[in-house]
């Protein structure tokens, strides 16, 4: 069963058989407004925790999407990249963005839990 977790930065990270799926969250995409413009990580790519893994562009502005755990890409959307606007759409859903496989299971713990994010947006 998938567990869902989010970060301080507005991902939301679902794990599943130590595979993440990342994305950004319903409130991320409303903050950002309407995307045109969706730029995934190369399958293969290894990530570090914080590193600036996507970059996302709306009418409002350009914003960097962090690798919220250690990993390698495994597979992305490339559904967002052709019609950004699914982010806006389906956010938590459709509109993923790469998934990977993680490095460090520990560093889960480190990730919030639903009720924890809620608290921080208010």
């Amino acid at each position: 069963m998938a567990v869902t977790y989010f970060t301080e930065d507005h991902e939301w990270v679902r794990v599943e058989d130590g595979i993440a799926t990342v994305g950004i969250t319903d409130h991320a995409q409303d903050q950002l407004g309407d995307l045109v413009f969706v730029q995934l990580p190369d399958v293969g790519q290894s990530l570090s925790k914080g590193d600036a893994a996507v970059v996302v562009e709306s009418v409002k502005a350009a914003s960097d999407v962090y690798a919220p755990l250690d990993g390698e890409v495994t597979e992305v959307n490339d559904a967002t990249a052709s019609d950004p606007a699914l982010v806006n759409s389906s956010a938590t859903g459709d509109g993923w963005l790469w998934k990977m496989k993680l490095s460090d299971t520990d560093q889960l713990a480190g990730l919030l839990d639903e009720a924890g994010y809620k608290a921080i947006i208010g």
